[in-house]
């Protein structure tokens, strides 16, 4: 391969790794692996080692690897947020040590796990949590201070009142918590997160705080950046110190001498993977001695004194034995791939989803087949690709009819989803009474789907509107409930009643309408019967819908069906009104309108004001430019006031904000 084969090579994989960045940092939606893209960096890498005239100031190699969003406000980085160097093998490691040997005596290490999550700095001045930020590119990161104080394991008031303190820490998932997020994500047919890391990013950079509160997240602590009024000489110290503090620390890390320890140490942390409460993607090994790290000091990317060691993916071969198809809530059939149980990351699988027929035959998937299988992001099974056909075996073909209720099924639309024709098809149906009584939807404590299929199995409900008509005796006819649980639940019921309309809405299990997109509907049309009397043009103009949502929506209501169950809802006294929009967007002061609010407003937080804005149907940025229409400034706004004076941009406080919000 000559000069220019090669150049053009680095340039592809350069353009390919800032596509997955972008993917994985800043949309939260990666396409590939974690191994594959250390893959792809790895080689391009080793070009870069051995032509390093090809090196260019913009490769991913010199960066780390996110950007700030301009949907927050940008915080520069005192101290940079580096990323870490990453090895795959024990003689990298040991590699690593002879480095650290050339320019310090007597090196120790601390080895700990590496919390596979979102890096973020929290700031406190006098014990008094007062922001915090993502990483971002390492030098520029995003204010994210209201979605960190969700947080649980994050505290806001240190045990000793430190001057000042910067920490740098790991948000991430729980297992537990990951799981029944994307189970409801599924139940709801929404687009599931593909691993914890994935969750966690998505659920931390939220604009609405409340999202990242109901998301469950939690913190390690693993880094001091700063400090003032306290002297730390080494890492162990500091994670000791930072415990005593109050925060949540790395749960174990160990002091070790030399690279035959540290290895010892990264093994016995690769053995815990399957047993652990949440995901780690390697281990960290850190010079513990600050001094010695200050002599060793960092590349433009990454500290000299330390390195992440990377854990490749756990494949393993089983037998498919059958698959199984179940019905959604919308009519979807879904494969589920049956197989010889193995242990996998740990922990004894089983199953795994096949997706639709679209991935079954990109596979050629056939029942009798050895399937290749891996934990995606360690956490669920997927079928990565068929070793071997069983001799005489034939492609697999979804039914024809559907499984639950005998009908045709067909694909719509160019989908790759197959659906069963049948409305009433009774797997549907109790689908959708189990995602309306959901905590998204109706949140009808008390009622789930072992309790709805008791009522379906006495022949008391029918569908969801059903629920309003039970009785007392009813509920008390089921095993196991008693005076006090009966009366529980028909107040759950009757409390549901007086639901917002966006949680109706959603509840209904219109196709390809999630909450978010109920709530537009909501706010827009204002009742159900406006939403349901409403023009496809209508539900088209709301930004944030796209044309097949619009059809989606006009098609639901469009169906005797539907009219019947609006008349229904009224007759049941269901609220039909949006209890939580202003009085009117489309011609208030904010309609249309950009704000940027900077400096602090004595009676708002900037999340509270940001949600007002949005209310009455204006847009906030983080950045000033000459698309913005009013700076909401407060006291100390910095730079984005002096630019908004620069370009003739209408300034407004406090008070002006407020009127405003009277102008309808």
């Amino acid at each position: 391969m000559d000069i220019n084969e090669i150049k053009m090579k680095a340039e592809k994989l350069r353009s390919e790794i800032w596509y997955h960045n972008r993917k994985y940092y800043n949309e939260d939606a990666p396409e590939i692996s974690d191994y594959e893209y250390d893959m792809l960096l790895r080689e391009l890498e080793n070009i870069e080692a051995e032509y390093p005239q090809l090196v260019t100031p913009d490769s991913p190699t010199q960066r780390v690897g996110g950007d700030a969003a301009e949907k927050f406000s940008p915080v520069q980085h005192t101290v940079p947020m580096e990323s870490l160097h990453d090895s795959f093998s024990a003689q990298e490691i040991r590699d690593f040590e002879k480095r650290v040997l050339e320019s310090v005596d007597s090196p120790r290490f601390v080895v700990e796990p590496k919390i596979d999550g979102l890096s973020v700095s929290a700031e406190y001045r006098n014990g008094i949590f007062v922001r915090g930020s993502t990483r971002g590119d390492g030098s520029v990161g995003e204010d994210i201070t209201d979605n960190l104080k969700t947080i649980r394991t994050l505290p806001m008031k240190l045990n000793r009142p430190i001057p000042y303190l910067e920490v740098r820490g790991e948000v991430y998932m729980s297992i537990k918590s990951f799981e029944e997020l994307t189970a409801r994500q599924e139940e709801n047919e929404e687009k599931t997160f593909k691993n914890p890391r994935n969750a966690a990013a998505g659920s931390l950079r939220q604009k609405d705080s409340r999202i990242t509160k109901s998301r469950k997240l939690d913190i390690f602590v693993f880094n001091v950046q700063q400090i003032e009024g306290e002297q730390l000489s080494s890492h162990k110290q500091s994670l000791d110190f930072l415990r005593e503090l109050g925060f949540t620390v790395l749960p174990f890390y160990h002091v070790c001498n030399n690279a035959g320890e540290v290895l010892e140490k990264i093994d016995e942390i690769g053995n815990m993977r399957g047993e652990l409460e949440f995901q780690i993607d390697g281990a960290v090994v850190k010079i513990d001695d600050f001094s010695q790290r200050r002599i060793l000091g960092s590349t433009s990317k990454f500290p000299k004194w330390a390195e992440a060691y990377k854990y490749p993916p756990e494949e393993k071969e089983t037998e498919l034995l059958d698959v199984e198809v179940n019905v959604g809530r919308t009519g979807v059939l879904t494969p589920t791939a049956i197989f010889a149980p193995i242990t996998l990351a740990g922990t004894t699988v089983s199953r795994a989803t096949l997706h639709n027929s679209e991935f079954i035959a990109e596979k050629d998937i056939r029942i009798g087949d050895t399937v290749i299988l891996r934990k995606a992001g360690e956490i669920i099974p997927e079928v990565v690709a068929v070793a071997a056909h069983k001799e005489g075996s034939e492609p697999y073909r979804l039914p024809e009819i559907c499984p639950s209720c005998g009908s045709p099924v067909k694909y719509e639309n160019g989908e790759a989803a197959l659906r069963c024709t049948n409305t009433e098809c009774p797997a549907q149906l109790m689908r959708h009474m189990i995602h309306y009584v959901s905590r998204d939807a109706m949140d009808i404590d008390g009622l789930g789907e072992r309790v709805l299929n008791a009522l379906a199995d006495k022949d008391l409900i029918h569908s969801p509107f059903d629920l309003y008509r039970l009785t007392r005796e009813d509920i008390l006819s089921l095993d196991g409930k008693k005076d006090k649980s009966a009366d529980n639940l028909i107040s759950a019921i009757e409390k549901s009643k007086g639901n917002d309309l966006y949680r109706l809405i959603f509840g209904l299990g219109i196709r390809h309408v999630g909450q978010k997109a109920a709530k537009l509907l909501a706010d827009k049309f204002r009742t159900l019967d406006a939403v349901a009397g409403a023009e496809l043009e209508e539900i088209a103009s709301i930004e944030g819908f796209g044309d097949i949502m619009a059809q989606s929506v006009a098609d639901y209501f469009a169906l005797e069906k539907s009219k019947e169950i609006v008349r229904e809802i009224h007759e049941l006294g269901i609220n039909t009104e949006n209890l939580s929009a202003p009085a009117d967007t489309e011609n208030s002061a904010f309609a249309g309108k950009t704000f940027v609010i900077t400096g602090t407003l004595p009676g708002y937080k900037r999340s509270e004001a940001a949600a007002i804005i949005e209310s009455f149907g204006g847009k906030v940025s983080g950045s000033v430019s000459k698309k913005t229409s009013f700076v909401l400034a407060g006291e100390e706004a910095g730079s984005k006031l002096t630019k908004a004076q620069q370009l003739g941009i209408t300034i407004i406080d406090e008070a002006e904000f407020r009127k405003m919000q009277t102008e309808v």
